[in-house]
């Protein structure tokens, strides 16, 4: 048996609200929208599924319920402040390795968003 994917599936009182945070400022692309579910999916390539548990997000930083990693942080960390997105943890390099930052969702849900250091 193998594990192919791994979906997080995050609660939305209004699913449809998804499009402003994961679409227009992620650039994800609607998969499947049962209108009581909206998936939203990248163009890239295969990922290995994961799954994360954790006591704290880090840094002593809150655990965030998703992680995305992206190829160009800078150009996201600008987008987010230019739309008034919050940023909950400013952008950073952390000392394992990864610049991130933190984002509240339309839902209240802290996303972390980063990239590896080069």
């Amino acid at each position: 048996m193998t594990v192919r994917r791994i979906v997080s599936n995050l609660y939305a009182g209004d699913p449809q609200q998804a499009k402003c945070f994961y679409r227009d400022f992620l650039g994800l692309a609607l998969a499947m929208d049962h209108g009581w579910i909206k998936t939203y999916v990248s163009d890239g390539t295969a990922m290995t599924p994961q799954v994360s548990f954790a006591s704290q997000g880090g840094s002593d930083t809150p655990v965030p319920a998703i992680s995305i990693e992206v190829d160009d942080l800078d150009q996201l960390y600008q987008r987010a402040q230019d739309a008034g997105i919050e940023i909950v943890y400013p952008l950073t390099v952390e000392p394992w390795g990864v610049r991130r930052f933190f984002a509240r969702d339309p839902f209240g849900n802290i996303v972390n968003i980063l990239s590896h250091s080069e």
